[in-house]
């Protein structure tokens, strides 16, 4: 895979969520869109806590957490209704992870148009 494709991946998976979609709860997510979330999420946090341990400044990493916090949960709320459940079941631990894994329902449901 190339950098330019691993960038454009980033700022429409990544970077879009944050600027456009920051605290956006209606409507449904697909679970590519998730997971890619979730992965730059994971590598983002990795270095912000990498640059925090080195300068000593652990605020940084608390302060990253924070800023992706709501648009975290938003998003797994909307993953919640690509599949047909309401936002509440992301509050079940372990479950919510199961159901995140779960393909989308191709047909338009209660909280939205197919993704």
């Amino acid at each position: 895979m190339d950098m330019n494709k691993i960038k454009t991946m980033f700022n429409e998976y990544f970077i879009s969520v944050l600027k456009n979609e920051y605290l956006t709860y209606n409507g449904r997510v697909t679970r590519s869109k998730f997971w890619y979330f979730v992965l730059f999420n994971f590598i983002c946090s990795l270095i912000v806590s990498i640059i925090a341990s080195v300068t000593t400044l652990y605020i940084l990493s608390t302060l990253y957490s924070l800023a992706v916090l709501c648009p975290g949960v938003c998003l797994t709320i909307r993953r919640m209704h690509d599949i047909n459940k309401p936002g509440w079941w992301c509050l079940i631990p372990l479950y919510n992870i199961y159901l995140c894994c779960l393909p989308s329902e191709n047909s338009n449901n209660a909280y939205g148009k197919a993704a």
